[in-house]
């Protein structure tokens, strides 16, 4: 939940919420909330290390962008990239990483750690790239959770990739939305529908939403990979490695030993 000092504290919810909301909380909730994050998970995250999620897979144990050695010299566009971290590692291999964001606070972030990586604030739905002008696309939970139409960002990645280009994303894993976001045993009970795909909302006293997330059943997900005109070429869900001790929101060892917490999304353009 944001930091931030409201008149009262936001009220979550779940109601819909629209492309345009949606955008417009979470670049105001990454720009309240990027020095936190930041300070509380830059450790765990490197200044140059590629980490797909809490559970800690690396790319470079992982290659699902394709083997390392292969990586010189391509064009990849990172989405959601925060504070550029996974760009910077994708520079040292050799490839030319572009970080895109929307929140000019966590770009800022990405700015102090340096590393001369290009940066892009913009919408994901919006790319302001021509066609083709990628050989890869990758996004370590960025954008896709936040936005309400992802096979419109989906179909942006598309006409951005080179044919035979690979894109990469990891979100939530679809299942955890059935359980609350908590690290310890009262995490483990179902308290939802899985089923029920109506948004996370947290808003204001005015009704404006400050924060949204949004549910799509891993069905769900596969369908929107295809309609954004991606073959699946991969589904990858991490188990949480004997090495990792910490917990990140509801993600922790006791829950990661039991149920997925993350899903990576290999796809591919033919």
């Amino acid at each position: 939940m944001s930091q931030e000092t409201y008149e009262s504290e936001p009220e979550a919810t779940r109601r819909e919420a629209g492309e345009a909301e949606s955008s417009r909380a979470s670049r105001g909730w990454w720009d309240r909330n990027a020095d936190e994050y930041q300070s509380d998970h830059g450790a765990f995250l490197g200044d140059d290390r590629f980490v797909w999620g809490p559970e800690g897979l690396d790319e470079a144990e992982a290659a699902l962008l394709g083997p390392a050695a292969d990586l010189k010299g391509l064009d990849v566009l990172e989405i959601g990239a925060g504070a550029a971290q996974c760009s910077r590692w994708l520079a040292a291999r050799g490839a030319r990483p572009v970080a895109l964001d929307l929140s000019h606070r966590q770009l800022q972030h990405a700015l102090r750690i340096g590393g001369g990586v290009p940066l892009v604030e913009a919408d994901a739905g919006r790319l302001p790239f021509r066609d083709g002008a990628f050989d890869l696309a990758c996004s370590a939970y960025g954008a896709v959770p936040f936005v309400a139409d992802p096979v419109q960002v989906f179909r942006e990645v598309h006409r951005v990739l080179r044919p035979g280009g690979r894109w990469v994303f990891s979100v939530t894993h679809p299942i955890r939305w059935a359980f609350p976001d908590e690290p310890g045993p009262e995490g483990l009970s179902v308290s939802a529908s899985y089923f029920d795909r109506v948004p996370y909302v947290e808003q204001d006293e005015g009704g404006d939403a400050v924060y949204v997330e949004h549910h799509r059943t891993l069905g769900d997900r596969v369908r929107d990979v295809v309609a954004g005109g991606f073959r699946l070429a991969d589904l990858v869900e991490p188990e949480w490695p004997a090495w990792n001790d910490q917990e990140w929101g509801g993600w922790s060892p006791l829950r990661g030993n039991l149920i997925p917490g993350t899903a990576i999304f290999v796809c591919e353009r033919d």
